[in-house]
């Protein structure tokens, strides 16, 4: 167990840090999909009737937003004080580095995960302006749902949606994303000190399906809204 002053002021706990939001950050980014996946439905009401759910959370929301924050800040924060601190370790290169979890997997995903990691910092930005802090019921973006009127979220996601740009710049956006997963997936266990040298190929692997995945499943929703509804170039 390390020390808390030393978890957040040795290259072991940031690592520990690192890891452990990066699992949180999977996990918020799987139910994502899966809350999103209600976009595929005939009508914006199964959408729409998500979002009116997260908002009744009311307060346990804000809490929510607030501890997702702190965690992608944690993260962006610990991955750059790690591998700024590798780098300055390392001597001699990157050619065949160990550890505890068997050789380091020296690929191109994983020698620009600050760049993949920087561009899916800018789209968060971006995604929370159109999405979260988007039009809302004052501005008329409103639906009713079983009698009661909710915020029209899906409105707001097919207005942006049937534009061109937003659609490349989403599908590009989760090609980053599936880049940055693979390696953070595998690179998380090794970070966190639980991965064993027999499980490094297997979870390598499934790192890459789930990447797979979660990319192809984000980034088929702004190109069906785009031929479903009309989308203009």
């Amino acid at each position: 167990m390390i020390p808390l002053k030393q978890l957040f002021t040795s290259t072991l706990g940031r690592k520990y840090l690192m890891g452990a939001s990066g699992f949180a950050l999977v996990l918020f980014i799987v139910i994502h999909l899966l809350g999103n996946l209600t976009l595929y439905a005939s009508s914006g009401d199964p959408i729409n009737t998500y979002a009116a759910k997260l908002d009744g959370l009311g307060v346990g929301k804000l809490i929510l937003e607030i501890g997702l924050a702190l965690t992608i800040i944690l993260h962006i924060i610990t991955a750059v004080q790690v591998t700024l601190s590798s780098k300055g370790a390392r001597s001699v290169g990157y050619d065949s580095p160990k550890s505890k979890g068997g050789p380091t997997k020296n690929t191109v995903t994983s020698r620009n995960m600050i760049i993949t990691g920087f561009v899916l910092f800018v789209f968060m930005g971006i995604h929370l302006w159109q999405f979260r802090f988007g039009p809302e019921i004052e501005d008329g973006y409103t639906s009713m749902v079983s009698g009661v009127m909710v915020h029209d979220l899906y409105r707001v996601v097919v207005e942006t949606f049937v534009q061109i740009k937003w659609v490349i710049f989403y599908v590009g956006s989760m090609f980053f994303l599936g880049f940055h997963f693979r390696h953070g997936f595998w690179s998380a266990f090794q970070s966190l000190g639980i991965m064993n040298p027999r499980w490094s190929k297997p979870i390598y692997f499934l790192g890459l399906v789930i990447a797979i995945l979660l990319t192809v499943g984000f980034l088929f929703m702004p190109i069906y809204i785009y031929t479903t509804q009309g989308g203009v170039h």
